[in-house]
């Protein structure tokens, strides 16, 4: 029997993990893997720390290496090899070796294309000294860059990878100046969730400049929109990526709407012999069920795996894709999953909106950090569309149990009934995620009516009133201007001061505006929680006075 011919196009976690399994599949197969690359099996996720000195050894960045590919697996891996052209009628592939020029033909039985993403440069005067961290290539030549020993960094770009840049750049002991044209830090969190990671890196020495964009690059300053002048003796962009089609776009494969290659439910392209995966192809949106980008690696690794099982003809189910990421941003977690509030709201579905500031475990065992959620639920089926976390410890455990119960159609009320690893250094009795279905389940049934922090001033000019239940030293330290103080111990007797018409009731988390909300409501009083507590709406006003600077006395 003549073996088959697999040929795959990119290395790195999608590709090498569809040669990989090819090969447990097929130990028969001729499996050859064209990487442009130096590099065909490294760890890209740990590109910045090693830039930061955290991975000390780049040898640690390398996993695999032609030789060994070949040895263990009996892979053909060719790096520094282009392939340059798809005849697909031929079913061959034109290379390039990118050393000698020298060009061969290679035929496939069936073809992998994982190309990743490039990188997008910004069109600004002097540009061409800006370095981006995509492969190995890209932190050598940040690593030489480094070696003349530059006390000023600015990174261009405020997302996942652009943090991770920042917190490398400062271990290193360089001033660091962080540049985004957005109004926020992380554009896949809501302003109020990205507005503490903001102070943070502020509080550790951070210039943020916010609403801003670099015009021109000097040899050792950058010039910015708002007129400033910023020292930038080493410069890294980071602002964002965008698919590599072009190979497969001169091959005549359909490109979906969002600019990713188009795959079907078995990861295959528009032609029956050629399959797609990672950073390059378009995936389903869990929330929408439409096309979306998702360049991460958990992704690519699954699909590359699935797409050798559909090549063997295993059946694979492909599930949609939620994007669930985290970053650590100078000690600080941040972590996310599914979609935004502004993204909900713009296509105009009916949501419920929680926030909660929980410990990461019992406040009497020592070494609780706090943490901010928030919960995003389809008001009428109770379906999570999406979370986000913000704080130290247990931020990642608490979105991937949030992540999971989205993936088994777990509600948000259902989340109360979860049983979730106890004991006082990790948890509580109810964690967080419990407590976050609680709250679920107490706004779905009517208990708790809630109102968030971008509210409160409409609901004011409409002739609404704060009620602040707080203790006198929490008010000390902040509270909405207007707000009509009374603490919750006292509420009871002293509901007769409280004036005529609609309550919003508050706390400095939320807990004892819930007591509060449920004690007047029995009362007969209008009375509604503000979701999240001050802490939330602090938070959120702080986001606005970024663009509005009097908005926090407003």
């Amino acid at each position: 029997m003549t073996s088959k011919r697999y040929l795959i196009v990119g290395g790195v976690a999608g590709g090498m993990s569809a040669a990989t399994r090819l090969r447990r599949l097929d130990e028969h197969a001729q499996i050859t893997v064209l990487e442009r690359g130096g590099h065909v099996s490294f760890a890209n996720c740990g590109l910045p720390y090693y830039l930061g000195g955290v991975i000390e050894e780049r040898s640690d960045l390398l996993l695999q290496t032609p030789a060994s590919l070949g040895s263990r697996f009996g892979l053909d891996v060719r790096v520094r090899t282009e392939a340059v052209a798809i005849d697909r009628q031929a079913k061959t592939v034109l290379t390039r070796d990118l050393a000698t020029d020298e060009e061969t033909t290679l035929h496939y039985d069936a073809l992998v294309l994982s190309p990743g993403a490039t990188p997008m440069r910004p069109p600004i005067e002097g540009g061409e000294r800006m370095l981006t961290l995509r492969d190995i290539d890209d932190v050598d030549a940040a690593m030489a860059a480094l070696e003349v020993a530059p006390r000023s960094a600015l990174v261009i770009g405020a997302g996942f990878i652009g943090l991770e840049m920042v917190e490398n750049l400062a271990h290193r002991g360089l001033g660091v100046t962080l540049v985004e044209l957005g109004d926020q830090v992380l554009p896949p969190l809501d302003p109020e969730m990205a507005a503490p990671v903001a102070d943070h890196l502020r509080d550790a020495g951070i210039d943020v400049r916010l609403g801003t964009q670099v015009v021109a690059l000097g040899p050792d300053t950058a010039v910015l929109s708002d007129g400033t002048t910023v020292r930038a003796e080493f410069v890294l962009g980071s602002i964002g990526v965008r698919p590599d089609t072009s190979l497969g776009k001169a091959a005549g494969l359909e490109i979906g709407p969002r600019g990713g290659i188009r795959v079907d439910e078995s990861l295959r392209t528009s032609d029956p012999n050629i399959w797609a995966i990672g950073d390059a192809v378009e995936k389903v949106d869990a929330i929408a069920g439409e096309p979306r980008l998702v360049a991460l690696a958990g992704l690519a690794n699954r699909h590359g795996r699935l797409a050798a099982d559909a090549i063997v003809g295993r059946g694979i189910r492909v599930r949609d894709a939620i994007g669930t990421a985290i970053v650590g941003v100078m000690g600080m977690s941040v972590a996310t999953t599914g979609w935004n509030e502004k993204l909900l709201r713009s296509r105009g579905r009916d949501i419920r909106i929680i926030h909660t500031h929980p410990a990461s475990h019992t406040g009497y065992y020592p070494g609780a950090q706090t943490m901010a959620l928030k919960l995003l639920v389809d008001a009428e089926t109770d379906a999570i569309l999406g979370a986000q976390g913000v704080g130290g410890e247990g931020v990642d455990k608490r979105i991937d149990v949030i992540a999971t119960a989205m993936a088994g159609g777990i509600t948000a009320s259902e989340l109360a009934d979860l049983e979730l690893a106890y004991a006082p250094q990790y948890s509580s009795a109810k964690d967080p995620v419990n407590m976050l279905g609680y709250v679920a389940l107490n706004a779905c049934e009517g208990l708790t009516p809630s109102i968030q922090w971008h509210e409160v001033e409409a609901a004011v000019d409409a002739g609404a009133a704060v009620v602040d239940v707080r203790t006198a030293d929490e008010v000390a330290a902040g509270a909405i201007p207007g707000s009509l103080r009374i603490p919750l111990d006292e509420l009871r007797s002293r509901s007769g001061e409280l004036p005529a018409g609609r309550l919003i009731v508050h706390c400095k988390v939320g807990q004892r505006g819930h007591t509060a909300v449920r004690l007047l409501a029995q009362l007969g009083r209008d009375a509604v929680n503000l979701d999240g507590g001050y802490l939330t709406w602090a938070a959120g006003m702080a986001s606005r006075a970024a663009v509005e600077p009097d908005a926090m006395a407003a």
